[in-house]
Order: structure tokens, then C-alpha cells, then sequence
């Protein structure tokens, strides 16, 4: 077991791997009328927006998040102004950029997102939400089922769940983010935040093998 595991044992790391490839709607990068980078604490984000940007996938970006607890200090001025800042620096002209300053969640980051763009004068039809690489399935469900109208494409940096693992330095940490984000997608469908997925049973008893072992800080009381 390579040190990147230290914190895991090597089981619970086999577990997360599966809820990590859950998490991920392995959807193909195409055109579309506009991208949605979702904020959060992950930089790299920002950073694979503005590199599907300058593939011509799209010609409009919205930059949407205002602050969390978990980012207030790594992003004082709001998640969403950062992200602009940095895809700016990467080459992507201001001009291409909207901002959404004030999602606390991400059903505001979808709904606020879409105001912005209807202000803009923009109606768009296909939409690519870039999130972290264990969100896309979340976002996905949000996304449906708030902007039904609209067809939806997930897209996220293309990392192996040990380089992530090694990106964010913390092992419990994550594999307790990836428990959470798969609790609110079993229960946000019974709250009429998101649409139903199927989640397979071997994630399932993952997800629930991972949660006797502690791995619980994310969870949302349901």
C-alpha cells in the first residue's frame, strides 16, 4: 500500500475507489452554448474550465459561488471571484466570464446561475457543469431537476482518485467528502432537490461499510 493510503486502510481505500467512479457520469466533452464552473475549495475547477474553454467547447463561462466555511479562508473574496481570477490569469478573456457571487449551495450555484445567464440576454439549451471529480453525479441530479429543459453535460478534472487523493493531502477528509455526496444522493431525490440515481449495490454497501468506519463528518442528518 503506497503512503498516499496511510490514513486508510487499504480495504476502506478500495471502497471510496468505488464510490469515486460512481461519482463520475464519464460523460464526452462536446460543444455546448455555455459552461458552469461549480464553486468550491478545489482550484482545479477553475483551471479545467478554462482549459475545455480554450478547446473552443464553448463561448461563454459563468463562474458561480459565493463562501462556505470550508472556504472562507482559501477564497476570502467568494469562491466565484477566484475562479474568475484564475481563468483570467490562464488566458480566458474577461469577456467570456459571468459571475454568480452568491450560491451557498448547489442548487443556488444551478438557479442563480441560470438568472445570470437570463440577464445576459442568454437562453442556452446545452449546458457543461465542471465540478470536483466526485460531484459530477450530484450536480448532474441537481441540475435535471431544476433545469429539466435544458440538456445537461458533466465534466470534471481528469484525475485518478490517487492523484486527487494526493492534490488534497488529506485522506480521511476526502474519502469522508465522497460518503457525504453520495448520502445527498440517495436522500436529495426524497427532498425534491435532485432526480433519483441508481446507485449499484457494491457502492451501496461501500458507502455504509465506510460509514461504520467513521468516515462521517460530511453526513447531513437525514
Amino acid at each position: 500500500m503506497s503512503d498516499n493510503h496511510k490514513a486508510i486502510t487499504e480495504d476502506q481505500w478500495h471502497q471510496a475507489k468505488s464510490i469515486w467512479d460512481h461519482h463520475q457520469m464519464h460523460h464526452d466533452a462536446r460543444p455546448v452554448d455555455v459552461a458552469i464552473g461549480l464553486g468550491s475549495h478545489d482550484l482545479g475547477v477553475a483551471t479545467h474550465t478554462a482549459e475545455l474553454y480554450r478547446t473552443g467547447l464553448f463561448p461563454l463561462l459563468v463562474f458561480t459561488g459565493g463562501n462556505s466555511p470550508t472556504t472562507r479562508t482559501r477564497f476570502p473574496r467568494g469562491e466565484a471571484v477566484h475562479y474568475r481570477e484564475h481563468a483570467i490569469d490562464l488566458g480566458v478573456p474577461e469577456s467570456a466570464i459571468l459571475l454568480e457571487p452568491d450560491a451557498a449551495n448547489t442548487g443556488q450555484n444551478i438557479t442563480l446561475s441560470r438568472d445570470v445567464l437570463a440577464t445576459a440576454g442568454v437562453t442556452p439549451t446545452t449546458v457543461l457543469l465542471v465540478s470536483k471529480p466526485y460531484m459530477e453525479r450530484r450536480s448532474f441530479a441537481t441540475a435535471r431537476k431544476l433545469w429539466p429543459e435544458v440538456e445537461i453535460v458533466c465534466a470534471s478534472e481528469p484525475l485518478e482518485f490517487d492523484d486527487y487523493l494526493k492534490s488534497i493531502g488529506d485522506e480521511k477528509l476526502v474519502v469522508d467528502m465522497l460518503v457525504g455526496d453520495l448520502q445527498r444522493v440517495i436522500e436529495y431525490p426524497k427532498l425534491g432537490f435532485a432526480i433519483e440515481q441508481e446507485v449499484p449495490e457494491d457502492v451501496h454497501a461501500a458507502y455504509e461499510s465506510l460509514i461504520r468506519d467513521g468516515f462521517t463528518s460530511r453526513l447531513i442528518a437525514s
